[in-house]
């Protein structure tokens, strides 16, 4: 308990307003390891490269504009400590998904930890989990959450030979395919195919793991509607107020709409995301889809102990069951505009709340996180004011 006493909720929207005066905040974005003097050593990316620039400055531009008084932003490459040192920083929002090596995501996160600086995102273990998507099903089987079957193949170990793997005959038995090969760890549904038939795996396999080196995963394609559900904490800003909610806040639960002859969605690299490719659900023609949609994402948020947002891909089976496709423990935040808009935003009117809400909400759940869990204390933040802006 810190000289200040135990932090109560009630204390969050006084707390608030010292912090948009004082709080030296960085948002970080992905570093190029191509750069000059970025890393050491370059080496490989395990999981898709992307900067996320543009929309750090998006997040940037939002805090700003909702009274923050001192937002940068800066790469997550070899500079960060002495960016972070030299510009005092207090706290970090988390815009990135690493530079290069194994588990990227997780890297960020850790070093901060060993600073004990205080952010905005996932803790390095969860990261992990969640950005490592066979890691991630395995243990929605253990919290009896259902996703497709699936195995993983290395394939430093050669071609992969289904009618030779054990574990691939005791996971499909008779089914031959449709299936869906994918990188155990990317982005955006690059590097993602579908394959028709069992004869065709070995080949796309291999394809896969020659793009990626990392594990690749086949897995049953489910042949039902697709949904996208996106969570946070409890913490809700709305008309200038703080909430707090008793429930993780699911919302944008949203249908991806596929093209003739499109079985797996196209990559937002290659299209972006509109109104007219994913549409919100409606709650009051599918109240009980809906309902199950909220929970199932309410269950992974609360199973996994998560403190920073989500989004959730599920996709029915041919008898309309919902399964977990995967989990995107970095979903985009672009800033909605002119009809392009991301998948997590779509459903922000529909809460009566806008992007800059939704930012400082994102923002405020972490802080009362931190302090409830007493991992940082009010005395720390108290000393914010000493630090001018």
């Amino acid at each position: 308990m810190s000289r200040f006493g135990r932090y109560s909720f009630f204390q969050l929207p006084d707390l608030m307003e010292e912090i948009r005066k004082h709080l030296r905040i960085a948002v970080v974005y992905g570093g190029d390891s191509s750069e000059e003097n970025a890393v050491i050593n370059k080496t490989r990316n395990y999981r898709s490269w992307k900067s996320y620039k543009t929309v750090a400055y998006d997040i940037q531009n939002a805090l700003r504009e909702n009274g923050f008084q001192w937002v940068t932003i800066f790469p997550d490459d070899m500079s960060l400590i002495d960016n972070l040192k030299k510009e005092q920083i207090q706290f970090v929002w988390l815009n990135t998904g690493g530079v290069q090596g194994i588990n990227p995501m997780s890297h960020t996160a850790g070093i901060l930890e060993m600073l004990g600086i205080p952010y905005v995102g996932h803790n390095p273990i969860n990261a992990t989990l969640l950005d490592n998507k066979h890691i991630f099903k395995h243990l929605l089987h253990s919290y009896g959450i259902p996703t497709a079957p699936f195995v993983t193949w290395d394939g430093s170990k050669g071609d992969f030979l289904p009618s030779a793997n054990e574990e691939f005959q005791n996971t499909f038995a008779k089914y031959d395919g449709p299936f869906i090969v994918k990188p155990v760890s990317g982005r955006a549904s690059l590097h993602v195919h579908y394959v028709e038939k069992l004869s065709d795996l070995t080949v796309k396999v291999k394809e896969v793991y020659n793009q990626t080196h990392n594990l690749v995963m086949i897995e049953k394609y489910l042949s039902g509607r697709e949904f996208c559900a996106s969570v946070y904490g409890h913490v809700q800003y709305k008309e200038g107020q703080f909430f707090k909610h008793p429930d993780p806040q699911v919302f944008s639960v949203s249908e991806r709409v596929f093209e003739p002859g499109e079985m797996i969605f196209t990559s937002m690299d290659q299209k972006q995301i509109s109104e007219k490719r994913v549409t919100l659900l409606n709650g009051k023609k599918e109240e009980k889809l809906l309902s199950d949609i909220v929970q199932i994402t309410q269950k992974v948020y609360e199973a996994f102990h998560l403190s920073s947002l989500i989004r959730l891909d599920i996709r029915a089976d041919e008898n309309g069951n919902l399964n977990i496709l995967e989990v995107n423990p970095k979903p985009d935040l672009k800033r909605p505009a002119d009809n392009i808009t991301s998948i997590v935003c779509l459903g922000l009117k529909e809460m009566g709340i806008n992007y800059k809400d939704l930012i400082t909400g994102i923002l405020a759940d972490r802080i009362d996180k931190l302090l409830s869990n007493e991992e940082v204390n009010l005395f720390q933040f108290h000393h914010y004011k000493g630090v001018s802006a």
